[in-house]
């Protein structure tokens, strides 16, 4: 089943307890994010300390409501530049407003998820298969209909050899 407009805003607003992603691509080319990545490339920054936005806001309403919302992307140095404007746009916000952001930087190591695509998974029952091209255009995203265990496994491993986003940042390691 393909997920879009407002089946796939339910799906991420529908989830009970936690919705996780797995990301493992240097870009993603989201049309939306055209201006701001633009912004990115002439020198202007958000201060993550007082950014806020619909994706923020959403994020302190579910913290408050006992849920959680988190993802872990697999990646290499050096960062991408789309890398670079999502640390800089995005990832520092979201954690600050409770999204549990994890790198899992494998340059100098193994992946210990080789061949594993992105997906969402929600309350560790329903997977989405994120599908894109090559460049990072989206494709699709598929429902899952078999048994979540592999996916439950592959966000155990991710986030064991993963580190919080700011503690990869303060390492320093662009």
């Amino acid at each position: 089943m393909l997920l879009d407009g407002d089946e796939w805003r339910a799906m991420l607003r529908g989830f009970q307890s936690e919705a996780w992603r797995l990301e493992t691509l240097p870009q993603y080319l989201v049309p939306q994010e055209a201006e701001e990545l633009e912004a990115f490339r002439a020198g202007k920054r958000v201060d993550p300390d007082t950014y806020s936005s619909a994706y923020t806001e959403d994020l302190k309403r579910l913290r408050g409501e006992g849920k959680s919302k988190g993802r872990v992307h697999v990646l290499t140095r050096p960062l991408s530049e789309y890398l670079r404007f999502e640390f800089s746009r995005y990832y520092a916000s979201h954690v600050l407003a409770g999204e549990d952001i994890r790198i899992l930087d494998v340059t100098e190591r193994e992946n210990p998820l080789p061949d594993v695509g992105d997906f969402w998974m929600f309350d560790r029952s329903t997977v989405v298969l994120m599908k894109y091209e090559d460049d990072g255009t989206q494709i699709s995203r598929e429902l899952y209909e078999g048994d979540p265990a592999p996916f439950v496994e592959w966000q155990r491993i991710a986030v064991a050899e993963s580190v919080p986003f700011l503690e990869y940042t303060e390492r320093g390691t662009e």
